[in-house]
C-alpha cells in the first residue's frame, strides 16, 4: 500500500487519474475570432475564455500568454438557425412552419503540441447544436444555448487535444 502511494507523484507527472496524457506543463490559447455573420460580437472572447477555463479546470496545464508547449487557435466558423420539426395542419405538412428551431455553432482549430508533435493537428472541425421551442425567441434562449453547445465542444476540443479517451 505504501508503495502504491510512493509511485503516485511518478504516475501524475506523465498521466493524470482524470484521463490526461501529456508531459507538457502549459498551454498558449490564442484568440478564437468569431468569423460568423450571424454570431454576437462578444462570441469569440467568451469562447476563448470558456477554452481556457476548461484546460485549467480539467488539468494541471497553466496557460501562458507565448511560448506554451502546447498551443490552441482557431475560429469560430457557423452559427446558424434551422428550423427543425415541421408542424402539420391537418394532414398537409408545412414546410415553413417549424416547431423548433436548432442552433448550430462550429469551431475550426489547429493544434501543436511541440512535446509530441504526431498529436497536433490543422483545421479541425468541432460542431454541436441545441434545439429550442419556436415559442420562445432567441435573444431569451441564446445564452443557456450557447453555454450549452460550448460545453460539448470544448469537450471534443479537449478529448482531441490531450485526453485520452
Amino acid at each position: 500500500m505504501l508503495t502504491a502511494f510512493a509511485c503516485l507523484p511518478l504516475l501524475q507527472s506523465c498521466y493524470s487519474l482524470s484521463g490526461i496524457s501529456t508531459d507538457a506543463a502549459s498551454i498558449q490559447v490564442e484568440p478564437f475570432f468569431n468569423n460568423t455573420d450571424l454570431g454576437p460580437a462578444n462570441l469569440g472572447p467568451n469562447f476563448t475564455n470558456r477554452l481556457k477555463d476548461y484546460y485549467q479546470r480539467n488539468s494541471s496545464l497553466r496557460v501562458v500568454p507565448e511560448s506554451g508547449e502546447l498551443q490552441i487557435e482557431g475560429m469560430i466558423t457557423d452559427y446558424r438557425l434551422t428550423p427543425v420539426a415541421p408542424v402539420s395542419s391537418g394532414n398537409t405538412l408545412q414546410p415553413d412552419a417549424a416547431a423548433f428551431t436548432r442552433l448550430t455553432i462550429s469551431v475550426r482549430a489547429n493544434y501543436v503540441d511541440n512535446k509530441s508533435p504526431g498529436n497536433s493537428f490543422k483545421d479541425k472541425s468541432f460542431s454541436f447544436y441545441a434545439d429550442f421551442p419556436n415559442s420562445q425567441d432567441l435573444i431569451s434562449v441564446q445564452e443557456s444555448l450557447e453555454r450549452k453547445i460550448f460545453d460539448q465542444i470544448l469537450l471534443d476540443i479537449f478529448n482531441a487535444t490531450v485526453a485520452t479517451w
